[in-house]
C-alpha cells in the first residue's frame, strides 16, 4: 500500500493564475470580496488560490468514497471530489476509458478498477480486502452519482457487512438537474430509473405509476425514447412533462409540453443522441377513471396476463377495487373468446 498522502500534499504553497501571467487578463475573481475588512475596501485573492486552500482543507479519511463525478460538463465537478480522487489509492469505476480521461484531465494518479454489474462478484473481495488494509477507495461511475441506475450496490452492501466506512461525495446528478429546471412540483418524486426494454414490461411499469400522486421521473435511452413516450401518452393520459437531453453539455436541450406533444416531436426527430431524463407531472385531479378508460385498461392487461394479475394490475393503477375489476375483466375475457370462436368459425 503506496503512502498516505493528505490533501494538502497535493495543493501546498503559493498558487497562481498562469492564464493572467501569460495574457495580461485579469483574474475572474478580483473585485469580488474575500472576507469583510471593516477599515478599508476587502482584499481579494486569486481564485486558484482561493480554490487550492479549499482543497488542503479538505479531511480525507480511509474507506470507502461513493463519489459523484460530472454528467457533461467538467466543471460540474466539486472541489471535495477532486480532492478525494487525488488522495485515493484506487479508484473503483464502470468504464476505465471514460474515468480515465477524468483521471488525465485532474491529474488523479489512482489505479483505477474496472467495476461493472458482469463483473461485480468477481471484483469486490479484492475491493473489499484492500479497504480493510486501510486504503482509500473511491467509487464512481461513469457521469453523474454512483448507484443512480448504476452498478455499487453489491460493493456498498459488502462494505456494510465488513463494518468499513462508506463516505458519500455529493454531486451532479442527471434527475435532479432536470427535475430542478422542470417546473413541476418537487415536493414529492418517484424516480424509476430505466424502463425496462420489451413493450409488456415498460407498459406494466407504467402502469403502476399512473396513479402515483406524484411527479415521476425516468430514463431512457434516445433509441427508445419514441415508443416510451407514446406508451405514457397513453397510459398516463395528458399530462405535462419535460424531456432533457444531454444536461449540461454543449448541446444540452429542454423540451416541454403534454406527453402526447413531446411523442410527436420525438416521432419527428432525428438521431437523437445521449441519455435522457423524461420528469412528468403527477396526475391531475381525482376524477375516477371512465367506464372506457377502464375497460381500455384491463383489455390491454388481459391480453398480456391472467384475468386476476390484469385485475390486480389496473387496481393498483386506479385504487378501484380489485373485486369490482375482476368481474368486469372475466366479461371482458368472456367477450373476446365469444370475438375470437366466432372469427374461427367464419374463416
Amino acid at each position: 500500500m503506496r503512502q498516505r498522502k493528505s490533501s494538502a500534499d497535493y495543493y501546498s504553497g503559493s498558487v497562481r493564475f498562469d492564464a493572467e501571467k501569460k495574457t495580461g487578463l485579469s483574474n475572474p475573481s478580483r473585485g469580488l470580496p474575500n472576507e469583510p475588512n471593516r477599515n478599508g475596501p476587502a482584499k481579494t485573492k486569486p481564485i486558484a488560490e482561493v480554490l487550492a486552500s479549499k482543497l488542503s482543507a479538505t479531511n480525507i479519511e480511509p474507506g470507502l468514497h461513493i463519489v459523484a463525478t460530472p454528467i457533461g460538463n467538467l466543471s460540474d465537478i466539486t472541489l471535495r471530489a477532486i480532492a478525494v480522487l487525488r488522495v485515493a489509492d484506487a479508484i473503483a469505476c464502470e468504464d476505465t476509458r471514460v474515468t480515465g480521461k477524468l483521471k488525465f484531465e485532474f491529474g488523479l494518479t489512482a489505479e483505477l478498477i474496472s467495476y461493472h454489474e458482469h463483473n461485480a462478484d468477481r471484483v469486490t473481495p479484492g475491493i473489499i480486502n484492500r479497504l480493510k488494509l486501510g486504503e482509500t477507495v473511491a467509487l464512481v461511475s461513469d457521469a453523474g452519482t454512483p448507484l443512480v441506475s448504476d452498478p455499487g450496490y453489491r460493493l456498498v452492501k459488502a462494505a456494510l457487512g465488513n463494518d468499513i466506512s462508506i463516505i458519500p461525495v455529493p454531486g451532479a446528478s442527471a434527475l435532479l438537474a432536470a427535475l430542478s429546471v422542470s417546473g413541476l412540483p418537487t415536493d414529492r418524486f418517484v424516480f424509476e430509473g430505466f424502463l425496462p426494454t420489451k413493450t409488456i414490461a415498460r407498459r406494466r411499469i407504467l402502469n403502476r405509476t399512473a396513479a402515483v400522486d406524484a411527479t415521476v421521473i425516468f430514463y431512457e435511452s434516445p433509441k427508445r425514447l419514441a415508443n416510451s413516450l407514446a406508451d405514457m401518452a397513453e397510459i398516463l393520459g395528458s399530462r405535462d412533462a419535460v424531456i432533457a437531453r444531454e444536461l449540461t453539455k454543449r448541446f444540452e436541450r429542454i423540451a416541454r409540453g403534454t406527453l402526447e406533444n413531446l411523442a410527436a416531436q420525438i416521432e419527428t426527430t432525428p438521431r437523437l443522441k445521449g441519455e435522457v431524463t423524461i420528469v412528468v407531472a403527477p396526475p391531475q385531479g381525482a376524477e375516477p377513471p371512465s367506464k372506457e378508460k377502464i375497460d381500455s385498461l384491463l383489455t390491454d392487461a388481459i391480453t398480456r396476463q391472467s384475468v386476476r394479475d390484469a385485475a390486480n394490475l389496473v387496481a393498483e393503477a386506479t385504487g378501484l377495487p380489485r373485486r369490482v375489476l375482476y368481474q368486469r375483466a372475466i366479461e371482458l375475457k368472456a367477450k373476446f373468446s365469444v370475438k375470437r370462436n366466432s372469427k374461427g368459425k367464419n374463416g
